[in-house]
């Protein structure tokens, strides 16, 4: 699972990126990443994973990941190569679902200032000087590859006619300002297609809002207004005070757990943030677990057996059998595997099954 970060320049995006991968960087048992400057691998936090290990002994714990991707800093004009222009197309392109992170704070008198690209704060400008600039570079995509999709059209090959047809109706929505998500798409084979574009504002969307330490939980005003236009986007949005976070990623142990309670948080916001982030994209986990790992793997929602076997190898979804599962509920209901099974727990399901989330899983198959 891949999420790139967006955002116009000084709204606090690099802060909560260095926040995120500092944060993972201190996570007992976690694996972590830089790959790249502006590429970070951090866990999704998951209890479950705790609850597991609680009754199965093991020699390390891996939860689910999210990659993050720190966008080049986009500014009005970019789709038509201002400031770092169409270096940025690139890297979006190939990522699941874009967190746009939004500056919802004045400046803070007596501190140092950190002045907005356009002067003032109004994060629903802000929302719309991004979105415009993605729609835009869709346009150019679409408007480009329409022409060669007709031509190939003129073969009668169902995929080109299908290719077509989709351009077709994208060109007059995004010339319109709409992004490609508000396109209707019915079917697996459209669905398939559609995918297949690369369109950017066919991602879905996380709306990061970076409030101040006085709103961490952005109930102000500006928040407000993010929130509100997430949710008639049916897209979400997670408040993230990116400075606080800042100062929790640099803190282990005690001393962390001492500022959360003392800022009265149960957890980081960043947890809040990579788990939202999971479901944005309508993903599940389900565990494999025993005594050299416990190990959350990340499946679709309606995902059947075998694909969520092939998610560890490709070789178990070609040659699955069967699978013996059963809920992390059932374990810390009776304690052991050998309880489960004995109590008529422990289900045997096909090639048809389809995956719950917190299932734990062992894949029987044959090569």
């Amino acid at each position: 699972m891949e999420a790139g970060i967006v955002g116009l320049p000084n709204v606090g995006k690099s802060t909560l990126f260095n926040a995120l991968t500092a944060a993972g960087a201190l996570a007992a048992n976690y694996p972590f990443a830089t790959i790249e400057p502006n590429v970070g691998v951090v866990p999704i936090p998951d209890p479950r994973l705790a609850a597991i290990n609680g009754h199965i002994e093991t020699q390390k714990i891996i939860p689910a990941a999210l990659r993050l991707v720190d966008i080049a800093g986009i500014v009005r004009g970019a789709s038509q190569g201002e400031g770092l222009g169409n270096k940025f197309l690139s890297h979006i392109r190939e990522v699941d679902a874009i967190l746009h992170v939004v500056r919802c704070f004045e400046q803070t008198p007596g501190a140092e200032e950190v002045l907005h690209v356009e002067g003032s704060v109004d994060p629903m400008r802000d929302i719309g000087t991004i979105e415009t600039e993605l729609i835009l570079a869709d346009l150019q995509t679409v408007e480009g590859a329409l022409p060669k999709a007709e031509r190939a059209a003129k073969s009668k090959d169902p995929e080109a006619v299908l290719r077509a047809e989709l351009l077709k109706q994208l060109f007059p929505l995004l010339n319109e300002g709409q992004p490609a998500r508000m396109l209707q798409i019915e079917g697996k084979d459209l669905q398939r297609a559609f995918k297949s574009l690369g369109l950017i504002t066919a991602k879905r969307v996380l709306y990061v809002m970076n409030v101040d330490e006085g709103d961490p939980l952005g109930e102000g005003p500006l928040a407000s207004r993010v929130r509100a236009h997430a949710e008639s986007e049916g897209m979400e949005a997670v408040p993230v005070c990116a400075k606080i976070e800042a100062e929790l990623s640099e803190l282990e142990g005690a001393e962390r757990q001492e500022m959360l309670e003392a800022l009265g948080f149960k957890e980081p916001a960043l947890d809040k943030l990579a788990r939202a982030a999971y479901h944005l994209l309508d993903l599940q986990s389900y565990y494999t677990a025993g005594p050299k790992e416990i190990r959350a793997w990340t499946i679709p929602v309606g995902c059947k057996a075998p694909q969520a076997a092939g998610v560890i190898h490709t070789d178990f979804e070609r040659g699955f059998i069967r699978v013996e599962v059963y809920s992390v509920h059932d374990l810390e209901e009776f304690g052991s595997e050998k309880a489960i099974r004995d109590h008529g727990r422990m289900r045997t399901e096909g090639k048809e099954y389809v995956m719950h989330d917190a299932d734990v899983c062992h894949f029987l198959f044959n090569i």
